[in-house]
This record gives structure tokens, C-alpha cells and sequence, in this order.
């Protein structure tokens, strides 16, 4: 390694929730600790800061996920303490009031302002102890074996280096820098791009603030709502969040690179149009989705206007979400890669914020106190069941097109004399041979993916 480069205990990539949560960890565990966020401009925040762009809400057994208390949270991160949500069908919907899940939550759950809780999160590694250099990119990650171990060579964007101990990688669904860093310890013929290669390992979501009438907003303002089978796309749904006062973000999430000429049965999508010859962008969508909600009764864009002064760009945001099944990290040289980088991340349920600060927070922990050897074990003891469930999920949905939504949408509808319906995710479905039907189907699944089946690149596949 280069000598003269300042040095540190523990540097961390990415200052989105898993690596700000690194490093609080790992600067409250003694460790010197410098964390790299290249940042980007938004509306509504003073100055750079980490792409903090999701829907932004926590349903009550993540606040235990997520293990930092409701009460500890500002009240001004909070914006909307929820009652439950709603899955909306091409025919038919479904109320949900309960996740059936034991939480210390006593709600459903709540909306948050994702920039806040990002700053909130930022103030607490910088109380803990930690260097967080907002606004500085990290290029490249080079490591190499030494007598002790390994040492990690970050070259800034500066050009200037920093040499680290360990490393914690969080640069999110991106992944600019994981990708590179672990095919380091990759035989030739495999790559880390396999499993997590943006293009093909995410989803792109898209979202506007839109500011309701007080009446129509009304309607959804302690609630979720979620529109399945009206896009074509594995995992594709749009959604509204409430918010704060009149205000809710509307978006949708889908699949990179969808060819319209591939989908099947496109006439049975609600938002999609005869005439279209490719996928409608995420402005278009939303655009579709409110006037067929709403527009009989408003003028979308007078009587819904967007809220220019807030995202990343006049009322808009545009950014990726990981979609695919987390991976194992090379503990035995020093690195840990956690949240949306190593796939943690869901977009079956709208990003992970719980899962990004949970894992974030044992790697800090673990590579402060020198036995980052065991966070392959210790993050999926913490997070194994919650990976597990939404893996199972997403696989079982993958190819339903909007009848089939409507089908399980009836059947649950069809549970309340098993005194089941209302529940997301009871254990107890039993409601006749339909619900028996799904339960089969989602267990399957489970056991296909269990004992850590779900990890696509084990660390035994690493050469450290």
C-alpha cells in the first residue's frame, strides 16, 4: 500500500441508511471511522447527502428489524401513523389492518420522511464519533493481503487515498464500487455482476409528490394503497404513501428494460394504452393512474398538482432498487457489504429501509470490535426470516398477470370466516381450498430457501 495515505480503523462506502448506521456502530465500538458519500443535490435539502429516495414507510415488526425504539425516532422524521393498507386489483381489492406479526409497535405502522431520517441518522454517527465526508466520492477499492491480514486501499475521487483495516461497503443498488471491490477475491470465470449487476438486479421506481384535495386525501390519510396487476412486470405495482398535511407521494416500481412486445395479455393492464409501442415512463404512469382513480371527479394536474419544492427534481424522483437475493460478504479480508448493495433490499416491499440499518449496524459493530468473521451468521440471524419471507414472495407472484391477482385477492376476501382476512401475513390461512392453495405454494418456496438457500454468492466462493 501506498505509504504517507491516511489511515483509518474502519471506512465506509455509501451514507444511505446501512452505511450511516456502519458507522455510528462502528465509531460507538471505539473504531476510527471515516465514512464516503458523494452526495446529491435535492429540493428540499440544504446541501448534498445520500440519494434518499423510497416510498419511505415502516409497517411495526420492521421497527424491531430496524432495533433502534419508535420513541428514540424525532417527531419530525414521522409523518403519518398508519391503521393498515390496501391492495387494489384490476376487480377487486383487499383491506389489510394487521401485518400478523408480534411487534412492539403498537400500530400498523407509519410514513417517514426519508431525508430526515437519513440526517437523523448521519447526526448520530457524527455524536458517536465518526468522520463522515459528505460530497466526497470514493473511485476504486483495492485490497491486498498483508502479515495481519488484508488492507484496503480507497482512492478517492480527489485522486487522494485513505488505507483502512476493514471496510464496510454501502453504496446501495448501484453498487459502483462493490461490484469491483469483490470480484477481487473471485475466481476468473465468476463475478460479482452475476448476481448483482444493476440492469438486471434491480428495479427502477419513480414517485411524485402531489399535493390532494383535503377531502380525497381524506380517504387514504392513515392508509397504504397498492395497485397489483394494473402494469405489466415481476414485482410492478404503483402505490400512494400518505404524508405530511394534503401531501402523498404517488410512484410505481418495475422491472429495467421491459420490452412491451414480450408481455402477454397486455390488453388486461389497466394502464397500459393500445397505441403504446413501449413501456410508459414512471410520469406517464402516474399520470394514468390518477386519472383513472380520480379523474372523473378532478382535474389531475390543477386539482392534484405536483409539489415542486420537494425531491430530488420539481416534485419528482427517479432511483433503483435492488430486486435480487442477497449475497454473502468476504469476512476473511476485512469487508462486509451490507443493505441494498448486497441485495438485503426488497423490491417486493418497496426498498428495506429496516434491513439497510440493521445489517449496516452489525457490520459497523462487528469491524470495530474485530469479528467481522461472523457477519455472514450474525445478519442472517437477524434479518434470515424476513429475507426469507420476502423471497418467497416475490418468487411465488413472479409471473402472476392481473386474473391471477384477482384471484388471490378474492380468496383472501373469502377468509373472514376463518377470522383471517385483515391479516398480511398470517400464519393461519385456512380459509378452503384456495387459501390452502397459496399456503402450499408460499411454504414450497420457504423450504427451497431455507437454512440461507436465498444467498447467491456464498463466502465459501470467496479465495481470501
Amino acid at each position: 500500500m501506498t505509504t504517507g495515505s491516511e489511515r483509518a480503523d474502519v471506512a465506509i462506502v455509501g451514507g444511505g441508511p446501512a452505511g450511516a448506521a456502519a458507522a455510528e456502530q462502528a465509531a460507538a465500538y471505539g473504531a476510527e471511522t471515516v465514512l464516503f458519500e458523494q452526495g446529491v443535490p435535492r429540493e428540499d435539502r440544504e446541501g448534498l447527502g445520500p440519494d434518499s429516495t423510497d416510498a419511505a414507510g415502516m409497517l411495526d415488526y420492521w421497527v424491531d428489524i430496524l432495533d433502534i425504539p419508535f420513541s428514540e425516532i424525532p417527531d419530525e422524521v414521522v409523518l403519518r401513523e398508519l391503521e393498515g393498507c390496501d391492495f387494489v386489483g384490476p376487480t377487486s381489492e383487499v383491506e389489510l389492518n394487521s401485518t400478523g406479526i408480534d411487534a412492539s409497535y403498537p400500530g400498523f405502522g407509519f410514513t417517514f420522511d426519508r431525508t430526515r431520517m437519513d440526517d437523523w441518522l448521519h447526526e448520530r454517527a457524527t455524536d458517536a464519533g465518526a468522520d463522515l465526508r459528505i460530497g466526497t466520492g470514493v473511485s476504486a477499492l483495492e485490497s491486498e493481503r498483508t502479515s495481519s491480514g488484508y488492507s484496503h486501499r480507497l482512492t478517492l475521487a480527489s485522486g487522494e487515498e485513505l488505507v483502512a483495516d476493514r471496510v464496510v461497503l454501502a453504496d446501495g443498488p448501484q453498487r459502483r464500487i462493490t461490484i469491483d471491490a469483490l470480484d477481487q477475491f473471485l475466481p476468473d470465470d465468476r463475478s460479482a455482476s452475476d448476481a448483482l449487476s444493476p440492469p438486471r438486479a434491480n428495479h427502477i421506481a419513480y414517485q411524485e409528490y402531489r399535493e390532494f384535495p383535503p377531502e380525497l386525501f381524506s380517504e387514504f390519510d392513515d392508509r397504504l394503497k397498492f395497485w397489483w396487476g394494473h402494469i405489466p412486470g415481476e414485482t410492478a405495482y404503483p402505490w400512494i404513501f400518505p404524508n405530511d398535511g394534503t401531501v402523498a407521494r404517488v410512484g410505481l416500481t418495475m422491472p429495467i428494460g421491459m420490452d412491451l412486445t414480450d408481455v402477454p395479455n397486455r390488453d388486461s393492464y389497466k394502464l397500459l394504452r393500445p397505441g403504446d409501442a413501449r413501456i410508459p415512463t414512471g410520469g406517464e404512469y402516474v399520470r394514468r393512474l390518477l386519472e383513472a382513480e380520480y379523474g372523473d371527479e378532478y382535474d389531475v394536474e390543477s386539482e392534484i398538482p405536483r409539489v415542486e419544492d420537494r425531491g430530488k427534481s420539481k416534485g419528482t424522483e427517479t432511483y433503483p432498487i435492488s430486486s435480487t437475493r442477497p449475497i454473502d460478504s468476504p469476512v476473511g479480508a476485512g469487508i462486509a457489504v451490507a443493505g441494498g448493495a448486497m441485495g438485503t433490499t426488497s423490491a417486493f416491499h418497496e426498498g428495506g429501509y429496516h434491513v439497510a440499518v440493521r445489517t449496516g449496524s452489525i457490520a459497523g459493530r462487528l469491524a470495530a470490535s474485530g469479528t467481522l468473521d461472523r457477519y455472514n451468521d450474525v445478519w442472517k440471524r437477524a434479518i434470515g426470516a424476513e429475507i426469507l419471507r420476502n423471497v418467497s414472495f416475490a418468487d411465488m407472484v413472479a409471473d402472476y398477470e392481473p386474473d391471477d391477482w384477482d384471484r388471490v385477492f378474492e380468496v383472501v376476501n373469502g377468509m373472514t370466516d376463518a377470522g383471517s382476512a385483515g391479516v398480511l401475513l398470517d400464519r393461519k390461512y385456512a380459509a378452503g381450498i384456495g387459501a390452502s392453495k397459496i399456503l402450499a405454494g408460499y411454504k414450497r418456496r420457504k423450504f427451497r430457501y431455507r437454512n440461507g438457500r436465498y444467498v447467491q454468492l456464498a463466502e465459501d466462493e470467496y479465495a481470501v
